[in-house]
C-alpha cells in the first residue's frame, strides 16, 4: 500500500507543483495588469 501511494504521489507531485507555481505566477502578472488597467481608465476619465 505504502509502495502504490508513494508511486502515485511520485508521479503527480510534480505535475501539481509546477502547475501551482504558475497559477501563482500568473494570478501575480493578473494582478498588475488588473492595477494598471484602472490606472488608464482613470487617467481618460479625467481627459474626457
Amino acid at each position: 500500500m505504502e509502495d502504490t501511494f508513494i508511486n502515485i504521489l511520485s508521479q503527480t507531485g510534480f505535475p501539481i507543483a509546477v502547475a501551482a507555481f504558475l497559477l501563482i505566477r500568473i494570478e501575480r502578472r493578473l494582478d498588475e495588469l488588473n492595477q494598471t488597467l484602472v490606472h488608464m481608465i482613470e487617467i481618460f476619465s479625467k481627459n474626457s
